[in-house]
């Protein structure tokens, strides 16, 4: 009797536990995502970006120095650093074709380093496909953590931020 109800038992159990580990995975990766392009931001607020002449790839080994080994691939981080006039006009939009179901769609947006002056107003915007394991889109699309259309979940961490006013 009790092998039968733990074989009734035993695939929703461990179904609902690979979710919940799932889950608390991709919140984890976003939020150490975030962390890591707050941190590697502060370089370009002080200036001391500009000082040593970093660029998009100094840039994105920061961030990827931060990240604890969770992302596979940092060459798969999209990275865009612009300066814009005011915070206002700092616009937000995720580099991804939303309707795209290949596994191989590209970023929409090209990849972009300015780190601007003393003073300038800088939107950092940072983006990866995570893969997502447990997958449950087939049953309607609002059951899995895949936010896109190749199975994968688009993470971003978005910062705006006035650099101080180094010289």
């Amino acid at each position: 009797m009790t092998i039968i109800e733990f074989g009734l038992l035993a695939l929703p159990f461990f179904a609902i536990m690979t979710a919940i580990l799932e889950t608390s995975l991709v919140f984890m990766s976003g939020q150490i995502l975030e962390s890591a392009v707050q941190d590697a931001s502060r370089m370009i607020r002080t200036g001391q970006a500009q000082q040593r002449g970093d660029t998009l790839a100094s840039f994105r080994t920061n961030v990827c120095d931060r990240l604890y080994g969770l992302f596979s691939d940092c060459s798969g981080l999209h990275v865009q650093v612009s300066v814009v006039s005011n915070f206002q006009s700092a616009t937000v939009e995720a580099p991804v074709d939303w309707a795209c179901s290949d596994e191989n769609c590209g970023w929409t947006k090209d990849e972009d380093y300015k780190a601007g002056q003393g003073s300038n107003v800088v939107l950092v915007q940072v983006y990866y496909k995570y893969p997502v394991l447990l997958n449950l889109n087939f049953l309607g699309g609002s059951l899995g953590l895949a936010n896109l259309n190749d199975g994968r979940r688009l993470l971003g961490a978005v910062t705006v931020f006035r650099n101080e006013p180094f010289t």
